[in-house]
């Protein structure tokens, strides 16, 4: 068994989620806090991907207008981004496992950077579309090897509490982000946004460079070469625990990307809301992320087990789904009724996301970078597969956001139930 662990507030408590017998080892994590400033700054890189997404939703319809294409189309440049966080953690992860944390996070978000300019200045649809792959490759080095950091110093409840608290950072994110997106309108173009988010790339480039320290030590790094890494995730993926709560955050997260990619053009299209509605509507459901998220981490975990609270969430968000079909098929509510169906399966992301990804990260804790890849991998991959079948015809609709949500959380209730069994 672990020994105690210490809490990002200092607190000792013991590990509530034990390694198994082949997990326990000499080369086990770190149990050390993290200095403030590199809680900040870990919070911040995993904001990079939330921010990357949402800043410029507001100005969708504009951008397809300015350049002559179609809301499908638009959600493309939505779809890319997250292809490119696909391959990119793929890359990054295990490169991380073989070369460290450091210096693939700041080759990372220096792309990043360059790529964010390239998309403020695409002359077309496919420009952007390229841009934005390759925006969400970079990017994606922040995201992944973040997570790796905190499973190379952390584990059990002390881990878990503690992405709630980068939680707490990153989830100001998509509540700042499309505020700050539709803001920007005022003074700005679409492109403008762009901008932005490459000046957001440099200061992160140098906030890592001076605050982000290497955790990975030389003898805890893989060799080996890329067969040596797809034997590290083909050894993940028959672990039958690790791709249970693989499979539960990735549906979950194809529930919650179906409302991020489909709500700025369905409630501003069906619903005809101004922008800076739009942004209202998704600051108050990303609170209610933020606020069940961090009940998660400093309440919920230390008095419920993992399965009790897995279940209740899965089983929250297919009602929120159901809800949305109902309320645009059944009883037309209009937005009075979807709006809270919506802020209820933004809540339950926040039991859902941190449970099911900090016990899949407590499977792995000699190849965190493959393990935090292979679980960005799954949840940008089914994100860009749902992101725009809100669309799909041309025409956005609510009933199909209600049904890709509802149908998302059955699909990972159907992978919890049998595969994460401890019995």
């Amino acid at each position: 068994m672990p020994g105690p662990t210490v809490d990002p507030d200092g607190d000792q408590t013991a590990a509530a989620v034990p390694l198994r017998p082949e997990e326990a080892s000499a080369e086990t994590p770190q149990r050390a806090p993290f200095a403030t400033a590199t809680v900040i700054t870990l919070g911040s890189l995993v904001a990079l991907g939330p921010f990357t997404t949402d800043l410029y939703l507001p100005a969708l319809p504009d951008l397809t207008a300015d350049l002559h294409s179609t809301a499908p189309a638009a959600q493309l440049t939505l779809t890319g981004s997250l292809l490119g966080m696909v391959l990119g953690q793929l890359l990054f992860g295990p490169l991380s496992d073989r070369l460290g944390r450091r210096r693939p996070m700041l080759a990372g978000l220096a792309v990043y950077t360059a790529a964010s300019l390239l998309c403020a200045f695409a002359a077309s649809m496919p420009v952007l579309v390229a841009g934005r792959v390759v925006q969400g490759a970079a990017g994606s080095a922040a995201l992944v090897i973040a997570r790796a950091v905190v499973r190379d110093r952390l584990e059990g409840v002390a881990m878990i509490r503690f992405l709630a608290t980068m939680g707490l950072i990153s989830g100001l994110a998509p509540i700042v982000a499309p505020l700050a997106g539709a803001q920007l309108l005022h003074v700005t173009d679409w492109r403008g946004t762009f901008v932005v988010l490459a000046l957001l790339g440099a200061v992160l480039t140098a906030a890592c460079a001076v605050g982000v320290h290497e955790t990975l030590p030389p003898e805890r790094r893989h060799g080996g070469g890329p067969g040596s890494t797809v034997r590290a995730i083909g050894g993940l993926l028959r672990d039958r625990l690790f791709l249970g709560y693989l499979l539960t955050g990735t549906f979950a997260f194809g529930a919650l990307f179906a409302y991020v990619g489909g709500s700025s053009v369905v409630l501003q299209e069906v619903y005809r809301i101004t922008p800076q509605t739009y942004s209202l509507v998704f600051a108050v459901n990303s609170i209610a992320l933020l606020a069940v998220t961090q009940l998660n981490g400093r309440f919920l975990v230390q008095r419920h087990s993992e399965r009790t609270l897995l279940l209740a969430g899965l089983g929250t968000a297919a009602l929120a789904g159901a809800a949305v079909v109902l309320c645009t098929t059944v009883w037309d509510t209009g937005l009075a009724g979807v709006w809270p169906a919506l802020t209820l399966l933004m809540g339950s992301m926040g039991v859902i996301l941190p449970n099911a990804n900090g016990r899949a990260l407590t499977m792995a804790p000699h190849a965190a970078g493959s393990a935090s890849a292979l679980l960005g991998t799954g949840t940008y991959l089914c994100g860009a597969v749902v992101a725009p079948l809100s669309s799909l015809g041309g025409h956005p609709s609510a009933t199909a956001l209600g049904a890709v949500v509802l149908g998302c959380a059955l699909l990972a209730l159907a992978a919890y139930l049998p595969l994460c069994r401890t019995k």
